[in-house]
């Protein structure tokens, strides 16, 4: 709801009001993605440009736009959900946010907290083939022509999930002040 509060404010001409740390956290780290989306297409643009005009490509574009995806998306998950700008079915919780206030803060808690140990789990389960990775040096690309190591993608999507789970839990907590207040 502070979103709409902060779009009315600047349509009106006033300042938006400041935002939360975790928040902003989230912001520059989506900010980081959007640059590395950026930079990913300049890549793959100057791929195709030398290997269509100069037939001389560049080695190892594929190998890193598919790492570099799954990391991007990690970046950017915790601003989508710190926004409330992930997609959802909506008709049932609007419904009951309009009828049943507090029955919609309690279901909201409940699938925001599934989501915060979803990600948990995500990030746990990226341990062991972060530490396996960095210890053994692993790499994705051809060795000799093309190589970089696996270890900062797998730290970026642990990272990613981990902000992603304190969002998520953060929002919980809104919502059982939320319950707590009678769902108003």
């Amino acid at each position: 709801m502070s979103e709409n509060a902060d779009l009315e404010a600047i349509e009106r001409g006033g300042e938006a009001l400041p935002r939360d740390p975790v928040g902003l956290l989230a912001s520059l780290v989506a900010a980081i993605g959007t640059t590395w989306t950026f930079l990913l297409m300049l890549l793959i643009v100057a791929d195709v440009v030398g290997r269509s005009f100069l037939s001389r490509p560049i080695t190892g574009v594929a190998e890193i736009a598919a790492h570099s995806v799954v990391a991007i998306v990690f970046l950017q998950l915790a601003a989508g959900i710190h926004a409330r700008r992930m997609t959802r079915a909506d008709f049932l919780i609007e419904r009951l946010h309009a009828t049943r206030p507090a029955i919609a803060a309690g279901l909201e808690a409940l699938f925001l907290a599934v989501g915060a140990i979803i990600m948990l789990m995500i990030a746990y389960a990226g341990l062991k083939p972060l530490a396996a990775s960095y210890a053994a040096s692993e790499f994705f690309g051809v060795r000799g022509v093309f190589t970089v190591p696996t270890w900062p993608f797998r730290a970026v999507i642990i990272g990613g999930a981990l902000l992603s789970a304190v969002v998520l839990l953060l929002q919980t907590l809104q919502e059982l002040r939320k319950l707590g207040r009678g769902g108003v």
